[in-house]
């Protein structure tokens, strides 16, 4: 259903894609992933013909949307900012745009009663829209761009700033398209959600494809376990027999023995230990292959928090030298 090929994008001296190819059938669900600046934005605004590529080709059921406007009316955008009415209410918005797609009458009705309860917005459709919480808007947003069921739905950042509750109704709607047949590309910097939808993902860093595959099978190519010590300055050289990588204050030690591991670190660090802020133990995950491919973490927040894949954490700030 999406074909992109060798496509290339420059903004001056910044490279926002290069050479991207991607490939997204009917049914299958595709999480382009990757930190702020990635390019997630602007791929998806070149696949829906917004911006054009200076190298390359976007295919969308076999025509480039930039050349014929009219496919545009099988794909179903939602774009990060929400394009609603504040002073219409849930229903009159979702009626507008679904109207927009050529639906009328009792199938308008049924369609826009569907995308509400999926979305657990169905006791929005009396409320204008202009009193709605963050996340209600975005559930709003993201109805009205997929009422007509198209068979290409792109996502771009569809969960951003969000709830913990909202994120998990569009969550579970992108299970609910994708069942239906339609191919869903879902734009993400949240890697846990990519791990809940169990989907293909598509790591996406400073405009290039880095890696692609199902999560389990980047877990066991790229994932591993390490010990992360985060120092107060620059971390010290320690003699260690496991692979070490200094990414800023943190030293990370990459070992499946992680407890002989904090043993012989803490060991080695004599006078060093009253700089030691803590330490992390991270188990396999999204978050450790993005490490493993760029030698960096993963650059983002979650609820205010840094979204790693952290199982334990030792505060140490104030441990005797």
């Amino acid at each position: 259903m999406l074909e992109i090929k060798g496509v290339s994008k420059r903004y001056g001296d910044v490279h926002a894609l290069v050479d991207v190819h991607l490939r997204v059938e009917r049914g299958e669900v595709v999480c382009l992933l990757g930190p702020n600046g990635a390019g997630k934005t602007t791929l998806v605004s070149t696949i829906v013909g917004l911006r054009r590529p200076d190298v390359g080709t976007v295919r969308v059921d076999g025509v480039d949307p930039a050349e014929r406007p009219e496919i545009r009316e099988r794909i179903g955008f939602a774009s990060q900012e929400t394009g609603l009415y504040p002073s219409l209410t849930v229903a009159e918005n979702l009626r507008f745009f679904g109207r927009l797609g050529g639906l009328r009458g009792r199938l308008l009705a049924l369609r826009v009663e569907e995308a509400a309860a999926a979305l657990g917005a169905a006791d929005l459709l009396g409320r204008r829209t202009e009193l709605l919480s963050g996340g209600e808007r975005r559930r709003v947003h993201v109805a009205s761009a997929v009422l007509t069921r198209p068979p290409l739905v792109l996502l771009d950042e569809a969960t951003a700033g969000i709830d913990v509750g909202a994120r998990q109704h569009l969550v579970d709607f992108v299970r609910i398209l994708a069942a239906g047949g339609s191919a869903v590309l879902y734009s993400t910097h949240y890697l846990q959600e990519v791990e809940d939808l169990g989907a293909e993902a598509v790591i996406l860093d400073h405009g290039r494809v880095i890696a692609r595959g199902g999560v389990r099978d980047l877990l066991t190519q790229y994932g591993s376990i390490a010990v992360e010590l985060d120092f107060d300055g620059p971390p010290p050289a320690l003699d260690l027999p496991w692979p070490t990588a200094q990414l800023g204050h943190v030293l990370r030690v990459t070992t499946e023995d992680v407890a002989a591991a904090v043993v012989a670190v803490l060991g080695a660090l004599g006078p060093e230990t009253s700089r030691l802020r803590s330490i992390e133990i991270l188990r396999p995950s999204l978050e450790t292959v993005f490490v493993t491919l760029t030698g960096r973490r993963f650059e983002t927040e979650v609820e205010g928090k840094p979204a790693a894949a952290r199982v334990a954490l030792v505060e140490v700030a104030n441990a005797p030298a």
